[in-house]
Parts: structure tokens; C-alpha cells; sequence
């Protein structure tokens, strides 16, 4: 039984560095204004923080003081990403934060839901 205790401790240890890294807040450029779900957010550097995995993500941007400005639904999808960024789509005038790119992962924004929903 210590022999699987210790084994398990030790594949912990190991994995735990894959599962925390991608987790911690990362920076991210917004170089125009963008709309998150109903939430429109100005141009600027802000701190990512997100917490789940798959399609269960709840993601929160903030400003560099830490004051949260949008917390929204995404899915998470392992991604080597050389350049990390942001897809948007305008569409009628409206700017949409589509996708965040990170390093090792790709967070898709879930739209707002609509009216009756």
C-alpha cells in the first residue's frame, strides 16, 4: 500500500505542472474595442484568469489594477499556438471577441444567450 501511495504522490507531482500552468492569469493585448457576450470592452492590456476545462470554462478579464471588467462562458481546446491573440468578427458595426489564443490552449467565447432562451 505505501508503494502505491508513493507512486501516486509521484505521477501528482508530475502532472500537476500540465494541469496549473495554463491556468495561471496570462496578459493579453486588445488592440480596438471589443463586445464580450452583452459587455463592451475598450482597448487594452487585460489579465486572463479562467477556471474549468472543455466546455465547462469560466473565463474573467481584468485590468492590470485588478478591477474585473467581463466574466464569461468559453470551451477550452488544447492548441500550440505560435502567436497568442484574439479573433474577432464584426458583423452589422459589432465587434466580437470570438477567441482567445494562449500558448497551449484556445478559449472559444460562448455567445450571450439571447432573449427567451
Amino acid at each position: 500500500m505505501k508503494r502505491f501511495t508513493g507512486i501516486a504522490s509521484v505521477l501528482v507531482l508530475l502532472a500537476s505542472p500540465m494541469f496549473g500552468s495554463s491556468k495561471k492569469p496570462q496578459t493579453i493585448d486588445i488592440r480596438q474595442a471589443v463586445q464580450v457576450g452583452t459587455t463592451n470592452v475598450p482597448a487594452g492590456t487585460y489579465k486572463l484568469a479562467w477556471t474549468g476545462a472543455g466546455q465547462e470554462v469560466q473565463a474573467t478579464l481584468t485590468t492590470q489594477k485588478g478591477k474585473p471588467v467581463v466574466t464569461f462562458a468559453a470551451k477550452a481546446t488544447d492548441s500550440k499556438n505560435n502567436n497568442t491573440g484574439i479573433g474577432i468578427n464584426t458583423v452589422s458595426g459589432v465587434t466580437k471577441l470570438e477567441t482567445i489564443y494562449l500558448n497551449d490552449v484556445s478559449l472559444q467565447v460562448e455567445p450571450a444567450p439571447q432573449p427567451g432562451q
